[in-house]
């Protein structure tokens, strides 16, 4: 064996259509695309969402809804992360950069502290913002939230 008689695997290799070479390779002509229209042009290139003259899906449908420009957007932060967060590091004060190195939130992220879960821990908690029920609890368990 050597370089010279090397040959891929009977089957594996296929030729390609040489398209456009005149009458005789039976390819030539209109070379695989159809008589006339857009399709047969060079340079066609199909318009997002174009259903051939059809009106399109995102035009007969109607538009609905609309986004509030003044909505705040806040990270929910419940009261049983906070205690799992107390358990693992044993923190009595608990701010922004706490959650964020924990993973709870982004820097970026405007804070909520919501009530669900239970809190023992005794913790001064810095946020954005508290619910009704969560500021209860963090109060009741004798720690203080301190709004940013």
């Amino acid at each position: 064996m050597n370089l010279s008689t090397l040959k891929p695997a009977e089957g594996s290799v296929k030729t390609r259509k040489r398209i456009g070479r005149g009458p005789g390779s039976g390819l030539g002509g209109t070379s695989t695309r159809g008589h006339k229209g857009a399709k047969s042009r060079s340079g066609y290139k199909k318009k997002k969402g174009f259903e051939g003259g059809q009106m399109p899906i995102q035009r007969r449908l109607p538009k609905f809804g609309f986004n509030n420009i003044n909505r705040v957007e806040y990270r929910p932060i419940n009261l049983s992360d906070l205690q799992k967060l107390v358990e693992q590091k044993g923190v009595s004060a608990i701010s922004k950069a706490e959650l964020v190195d924990a993973g709870l939130a982004q820097n970026k992220d405007l804070i909520k502290i919501l009530g669900n879960g239970t809190l023992t821990a005794k913790v001064e908690v810095t946020a954005h913002a508290f619910s009704k029920k969560a500021e209860e609890v963090i109060t009741a368990a004798g720690g203080s939230c301190i709004k940013l």
